[in-house]
């Protein structure tokens, strides 16, 4: 049996259209070995290679205005947000979810990822709106296999080190038995993707075991359980940064949701990269 330690790189923060490929090898060099589990961050990646999106551009349909003024007021604070176990003082910001940002947000979710997902309280499908400024979110990677294959033959070129690479979403994949299913709807083999919102629902209201999500992972024959270990074990070293939700990250900086600038992510300290290294 494996046993394993890690090594979080810090970073400055990744914006939109920076070489996200040359800071991973420049903060690799030195620190990589041959045979490590280079563990990066989707959002992060997202946010360097610009897919994100500003919200404030969008028009709300009658659905989305619905889901944030009433679904999100409402029937989460008092209902699902008691039986997932959330904290206090999450249910507390949604009895404020803010309608207008929030529809734009609702709309986003329902074009991108459908109302499945549209229907969570937060990180539907895949889309996030924590660290990054404004009225931005991220959305989730089209091609995080391509992404990974492109990283990888960048270390092996680059560093002469030949690594196994994974992306992983901070979304959780809940584990009963050796059945492992998650909300997204991309994530590796073995992992059952399904219904979204039913699908957290199921994992929070029964208090399943929750891992974070590998979407990909490149390099190794590993089985799913070591694997979803791995990516856990990379997004508790990564941390949560200035804060859990959008709203932690606001009250740090002291602004509203959409206060938060660009500058002041900039001031913070990033993890997007985690090293995660195997001995007996």
């Amino acid at each position: 049996m494996s046993h394993y330690k890690f090594l979080a790189i810090k970073s400055k923060f990744w914006k939109p259209k920076e070489d996200y490929i040359a800071k991973i090898v420049t903060a690799l060099k030195d620190k990589v070995q041959d045979g490590d589990f280079i563990v990066i961050s989707e959002k992060a990646i997202s946010t360097a290679t610009g897919n994100i999106y500003d919200e404030s551009k969008i028009l709300p349909n009658r659905t989305a205005r619905f889901l944030a003024k009433y679904w999100m007021r409402y029937f989460w604070p008092y209902v699902l947000g008691p039986l997932c176990h959330l904290r206090g003082k999450t249910i507390q910001h949604l009895r404020n979810y803010p309608i207008e940002e929030g529809s734009a947000h609702k709309q986003v979710a329902l074009q991108r990822v459908g109302l499945l997902q549209a229907l969570r309280h937060a990180s539907e499908g895949g889309i996030d709106a924590t660290n990054l400024p404004y009225s931005y979110v991220s959305l989730p990677l089209k091609h995080p296999l391509q992404v990974a294959k492109r990283i990888r033959e960048s270390i092996r070129t680059m560093l002469r080190k030949e690594v196994v690479v994974m992306i992983v979403d901070t979304d959780k994949t809940y584990t009963w038995k050796c059945f492992h299913f998650s909300s997204r709807s991309k994530a590796i083999d073995g992992i059952r993707s399904f219904g979204g919102f039913i699908a957290y629902l199921i994992g929070r209201s029964f208090k399943l075991e929750k891992r974070a999500t590998p979407l990909v992972i490149l390099g190794t024959n590993i089985s799913v359980e070591e694997t979803l270990e791995i990516a856990e074990m990379a997004n508790r070293a990564r941390g949560h940064g200035m804060g859990r939700t959008i709203w932690d990250i606001a009250a740090a900086f002291n602004v509203k949701p959409t206060g938060v600038s660009w500058k002041m992510l900039e001031a913070a300290e990033h993890k997007p990269i985690v090293i995660i290294r195997s001995f007996s």
